[in-house]
């Protein structure tokens, strides 16, 4: 159906598809393929005598046949006006302000319509272009052009059950096409996202990105360095997360994006092991998220930057620092490199660590140890990451069936397979010419004297 209805667009005459704006008859898409959250924000925005369109992303994966995981809304009121409407709502953002409308468990982005770029609008940029703050308000047909790309830049009117398509995003959707609107070099200055976005959707469509689209990327690159390392962090996750993670690491890497995101990912790619454990965990990712299952950003993070970890950590370990510090070290080291480029929130470097400081852990099969490991809250999640470091060849596949036949044993079966501790143990010094024995030191000193 969606086939057919495109193939029609593409074979009306000139006058007719000037107008685009094509009824339910041709496309199909009812209004009550949105959400319930949708539709009580347009319905509200028009009766209160306002223009509101579903668009963007939404429409895009519509046409496609697919469910939107989310709706975002487009209209011509303020969001002090749209705030007013809707009790659970409120404005966020200084650089782009929008609403968020809350119905139960589902959260609406409002946006007001936003007027074409002008030099006198008042609009704050940067010495290189990208826009400061952009709350100059306008039209939808100026809101169009103002979109980043032609597939993006539908509009859905729940009312009348139009699509309104201004920038020929339904036959690039045909042609399997990302094209940016206006002038790329331009659009990208205002907005340096842009060029991650264009990675982003060309792995998730698996579309190709148009030539003229793509051009200006290489020398634009660096202008990523200076956009907020939070906002990198929020795109980032979602191409990690879009379950096409691996086609878009791999072609950040072709359109030389990856540079600076994630600190000498090229150099872990361009290593046989590092790029085999990279090549599992993102895999894996994209498995999980294709069926529906949770991610980790946590876990996925600590995979990607686990052989900067390794490196520092040996490191360390030749200048003759003992094991568990040297990888304290290494693992602050990576830490604080990363901050520098892609923040990486601080509640997932807890997270992080424990994954990484279980791994040496994992070796330990003798006495206690296991059964202590085995007891660790995030037991599992490293569990986890040590199968994807024996199925890439970093760990011995033995290691990884031990803890596979020690979890789901008994506990007697468990004692029989513990392997004996090689390493002597240190016997303890007693001090001489001294009447108090080891026994009679305080606790607190214990350690010490041991």
């Amino acid at each position: 159906m969606i086939r057919k209805f495109i193939n029609r667009v593409l074979n009306k005459d000139k006058a007719t598809t000037a107008a685009k704006i094509l009824p339910f008859k041709e496309h199909q898409i009812s209004r009550e393929q949105l959400s319930f959250c949708a539709l009580k924000v347009t319905d509200g925005l028009q009766s209160a005598g306002f223009s509101a369109f579903v668009v963007g992303g939404a429409v895009r994966d519509l046409l496609m046949g697919t469910r939107p995981k989310d709706f975002d809304v487009a209209t011509n009121a303020t969001p002090e006006q749209v705030q007013a409407l809707f009790r659970r709502s409120r404005i966020i953002g200084r650089r782009f302000r929008i609403v968020h409308v809350m119905c139960g468990s589902e959260t609406i982005e409002v946006s007001t319509f936003r007027a074409a770029p002008s030099e006198e609008d008042g609009r704050k940029s940067d010495e290189n272009g990208r826009i400061l703050r952009d709350n100059v308000f306008g039209c939808q047909e100026d809101d169009a052009v103002r979109r980043d790309f032609t597939i993006n830049a539908l509009y859905y009117n729940p009312a009348t059950q139009e699509i309104w398509d201004t920038q020929n995003g339904v036959r690039d959707l045909k042609h399997k096409t990302l094209r940016i609107i206006g002038d790329p070099e331009q659009r990208y200055r205002e907005d340096p996202v842009r060029m991650l976005r264009a990675v982003r959707f060309a792995a998730k469509l698996d579309f190709h990105i148009d030539e003229r689209t793509r051009a200006p990327v290489a020398e634009l690159a660096n202008l990523l360095e200076n956009v907020p390392s939070s906002r990198l962090f929020d795109e980032m996750l979602k191409l990690l997360l879009s379950g096409h993670a691996l086609r878009a690491v791999h072609q950040l890497r072709a359109e030389g994006l990856h540079h600076g995101l994630l600190p000498l990912l090229d150099v872990v790619l361009e290593q046989p092991m590092g790029e085999r454990f990279i090549t599992l965990a993102l895999k894996n990712t994209d498995e999980r998220v294709k069926i529906g299952k949770t991610v980790s950003p946590g876990f996925l993070f600590a995979t990607l930057l686990w052989h900067e970890v390794l490196a520092a950590w040996q490191a360390y370990q030749a200048k003759e620092a003992k094991p568990v510090p040297a990888l304290q070290l290494a693992m602050d080291d990576v830490m604080r490199a990363q901050e520098q480029r892609l923040a990486i929130p601080r509640r997932f470097d807890a997270n992080m660590k424990e994954i990484w400081g279980m791994q040496p852990r994992f070796e330990q099969r003798s006495g206690g140890r296991p059964f202590r490991l085995l007891s660790h809250p995030r037991f599992r999640a490293g569990y986890d990451f040590l199968l994807l470091r024996c199925e890439s060849g970093e760990a011995t596949l033995e290691l990884g069936k031990w803890w596979e036949k020690f979890q789901s044993a008994t506990e007697h079966e468990r004692s029989d397979m513990l392997i004996a501790d090689t390493v002597p143990k240190k016997k303890r010094r007693r001090r001489k010419n001294s009447a108090q024995s080891v026994a009679d030191v305080p606790s607190s000193n214990q350690d010490q004297v041991d």
